[in-house]
């Protein structure tokens, strides 16, 4: 279930407001894909006192170890997204504003958390 919500311009990359995101969550671990996989968001984590499970980027030279079997129920975030972008509004980005579009987003939310279709 979505627990905070951040609206990004199209152009900004998502993992610039992963600190923002994760900023007084309480949680044992932080699972994301390869592209959150930075030092600031993985460090920012470990201070919160998370474990990472973020693959490490093909690129990076030294390469992280993760927990696989554990990255493995990161679908349940994607699985989120798809419950969110059911409604065309929110998949095609409809609203005209910011504030409109996360109103948006907070009504579907809360269908979602009072298991409403």
């Amino acid at each position: 279930m979505p627990l905070k919500v951040i609206i990004t311009k199209g152009s900004e990359a998502d993992c610039k407001q992963a600190v923002n995101l994760i900023e007084e969550m309480k949680a044992e671990y932080l699972l994301a894909d390869r592209g959150y996989d930075a030092n600031y968001i993985i460090d920012h984590a470990q201070e919160l006192g998370m474990s990472v499970v973020i693959p490490p980027k093909k690129n990076r030279i030294t390469q992280r170890k993760y927990d696989k079997d554990l990255y493995k129920i990161r679908h349940i975030v994607e699985n989120t997204f798809l419950h969110l972008k059911r409604w065309r509004g929110i998949a095609t980005r409809y609203a005209k504003n910011s504030a409109s579009f996360l109103a948006a987003i907070q009504i579907r939310c809360l269908s979602l958390w009072l298991k409403i279709s």
